[in-house]
């Protein structure tokens, strides 16, 4: 406690310099502590479940020069749909609607009661065959899968104004939503005005194509045993991905002269596109807080070190009335930590003000209160990490050296 009348009357004579560190150490407390919790944000997407067999599966897209009529389409899906799944060491294949980091992303809302009456839930409307399960992967906690005749041609149902579609199956998400505490397997909902579809079975994870929006919106999602166009998706060995492309790219330009699969890709490949912001920005925030600190440390070793100078027969003043190299480095120890605490201190105020703008303005999450204590225990340690040799070098000083300069 004796050293602390000099270092605050030391202060006092450079408030300037003094300022601008404390000014230093706040802005890089609050930039860093949030651009931390965004570096974990956006870790935290690129570890995502999608609930998929994401090795094995590959995606397939169509284009003919003369489209069919549609309501040829599911036959022709069909008929595709048993060449591909004749090939050798392909396990299943289906044609989805949408898939997992596509572009497409369909949606519908869900209700207990009909005419959109009652409570609303918005989930993910996958369409597929009774494949679907076995090729994407998807695990059933209740129920069943739909069998083959349940399967309906998607132009023949909504070529209606009502359209009817007897069977579902849901999410876990889903399923929580609307029974909470009690089972869906066989409970009622309504997507399409009155009509009725009844739970035949409820899958552990299927989510939303775009998998911000099902962080965003909940990961609601259903399944309709319907067969039309859009993605056509294989499981295969992992090993024997590319080949398989090669193969099911044969067959289906093989059985129409006028097609063209115009792009094949394995689904770890459109996971590391729909990723590769998130990755960026990643990478940019983590560049974004080293350079802070770096410059921090800079400024603190630098002003030391001038310090140093500046004090030089102060210092060995003390040291002939006896004080020791343990006692000096202490002496400048201890001033920088009232200079970073302060800082600390005024960061962690702004750290929160930052935090809040940043959830009204882009809709993040909010910071976690274990980042600010982590924050200032990092701040306190480089402060006392860069003052040590500007410290020690002036601990070390010779007391008639000092006196002389």
């Amino acid at each position: 406690m004796k050293d602390l009348a000099p270092i605050l009357s030391t202060l006092r004579r450079h408030r300037i310099a003094a300022g601008l560190i404390v000014l230093e150490v706040a802005l890089t407390c609050a930039i860093v502590t949030n651009a931390l919790h965004l570096i974990q944000t956006r870790v935290q997407a690129l570890n995502a479940d999608s609930g998929l067999a994401e090795s094995e599966l590959v995606v397939l897209n169509l284009r003919d020069s003369k489209p069919p009529p549609r309501e040829r389409t599911a036959g022709i899906v069909a008929e595709d749909m048993a060449r591909l799944r004749a090939l050798p060491g392909v396990k299943a294949a289906t044609s989805s609607n949408q898939i997992v980091y596509g572009n497409n992303s369909n949606n519908s809302g869900v209700t207990l009661e009909p005419d959109s009456k009652g409570l609303r839930i918005v989930a993910s409307q996958y369409a597929a065959d009774d494949q679907l399960l076995p090729t994407y992967g998807l695990k059933l906690l209740e129920g069943r899968n739909f069998t083959p005749d349940e399967v309906l041609d998607s132009f023949q149902v909504f070529s209606v104004p009502q359209p009817s579609i007897p069977q579902v199956i849901v999410n876990k998400v889903l399923a929580d939503k609307l029974f909470a505490g009690r089972s869906a397997l066989g409970q009622v909902i309504y997507v399409f005005g009155s009509a009725p579809s009844t739970i035949v079975g409820v899958v552990e994870t299927l989510t939303h194509p775009q998998l911000h929006r099902a962080r965003s919106e909940g990961g609601a999602a259903m399944i309709f045993p319907l067969r039309g166009g859009g993605n056509y998706v294989l499981r295969v060995d992992p090993a024997q991905r590319d080949a398989q492309i090669k193969a099911a790219t044969a067959v289906l330009e093989a059985g129409d002269k006028g097609r063209v699969v115009t792009q094949g890709r394995p689904l770890t490949e459109m996971r590391a596109e729909f990723y590769a912001q998130d990755r960026a920005m990643a990478w940019l925030m983590g560049g974004v807080c080293v350079a802070l600190l770096l410059v921090t440390a800079m400024g603190i070793v630098g002003l030391a070190s001038f310090w140093v100078q500046q004090r030089t027969r102060m210092i060995g003043t003390r040291r002939a009335l006896g004080a020791t190299e343990r006692q000096i480095l202490r002496y400048f120890q201890i001033e920088n930590l009232l200079l970073t605490t302060t800082g600390v201190v005024i960061g962690l105020g702004g750290a929160i003000a930052l935090s809040q703008l940043l959830m009204q303005s882009y809709e993040l999450p909010r910071l976690p209160w274990a980042y600010l204590p982590a924050g200032a225990l990092a701040l306190w340690l480089l402060g006392q990490l860069a003052v040590w040799m500007p410290a020690r070098r002036a601990a070390r000083l010779a007391p008639v050296a000092a006196l002389r300069a």
